[in-house]
Formats: C-alpha cells, structure tokens, sequence
C-alpha cells in the first residue's frame, strides 16, 4: 500500500475500535466486514477484519484474511502490527515453526519494536525456550530503564539477558 489510508476510511476504522465489545465481538466483525465489502481488497481493511476475528478467538478465519492482508501489501505501522498479530494468531494455532518465521520478518523489519520482541518471546515460551523468551522480556524492558525504578540493576540485567539468549555460555 504505497498511499495513505484515506480519512474516511481511517475514521471508520476509529469508529470500529471505538463500538468494540471485546465480549460480544459479533457486531464488530459484521461492521469490518460490511466496510471491506464496500473497499474489496483493501489491505488496511483487510487486515481490520483479521484483527477482530482473532479478537474473538477465531484464529483460523483470523489467518485467512492477515495473509490476504500481507499479499495486498502493508507497510509501516499497521504491517508492523499485522506482523505481530499473526505471528501470535499462529502461535495459537500450534504452528510455533511458522509464528517464528514470521516474527523474525518482523524483527528484520522492525528491529526497535518492543511489540515485535515481546510477541517473539511468547513464542518462544510456547516453544519450551524458557530463556530466550527472559531474554527477550529482559532486553524490552531494560531499553526502558529510564521510565521503571530499575535504575543501575539495569546494565546487569541485560547482561543476563544476553547470557539467557546466548545459551548460558559458561554454565
């Protein structure tokens, strides 16, 4: 998508997340679906009724439309987020191989995503990789240390989190 999301479509969209239920997610996925019928292969949209389908737990249909959002082309800030989000729609379905996969595009695409790293470690506690998922929580939340009470533990701490993703070394 090489243009930017027209503003009508971007205050429909706000108006979708704005009537959200995320109890009775229904009227949300009929609303996104109605606004995709009438703009046929928008990849914004597309990828709009992705998300509320895995909002309401329906990972298979959730799939189904991030990889028709992904093949009609996304960029910045949304393909970033559609990154994520089926990376995890993936994790959740078993597919971990997959999930990885496409969270590493992310973390090639996006290398200071906080939001990529923290995806990346759900999978990697999925796939029994108790200390690459650490090591990954570590990095985010060091990078952050200004705004946490972490203070001079933080450098150590990444160094943990460094020891944790190279495989213990030494250990």
């Amino acid at each position: 998508m090489n243009s930017p999301i027209a503003p009508e479509i971007a205050e429909a969209i706000r108006v979708g997340y704005e009537r959200r239920d995320r109890a009775n997610m229904a009227p949300t996925i009929a609303y996104f679906e109605d606004l995709l019928a009438r703009h046929p292969g928008h990849p914004v949209l597309t990828y709009e009724v992705a998300g509320a389908y895995d909002t309401a737990g329906q990972e298979q249909k959730a799939r189904i439309h991030y990889e028709q959002a992904l093949e009609l082309g996304l960029e910045g800030d949304v393909l970033r987020r559609c990154l994520c989000q089926y990376g995890s729609t993936l994790r959740w379905l078993g597919e971990l191989d997959a999930s990885r996969e496409v969270l590493a595009r992310a973390g090639r695409e996006f290398p200071d995503s906080d939001a990529v790293r923290v995806f990346s470690a759900l999978t990697f506690l999925e796939e029994g990789k108790a200390d690459a998922a650490v090591a990954e929580l570590l990095t985010v939340v060091t990078e952050h240390a200004a705004v946490t009470d972490l203070g001079r533990w933080a450098v150590g701490l990444r160094g943990l989190a460094d020891w944790l993703a190279q495989g213990r070394p030494g250990d």
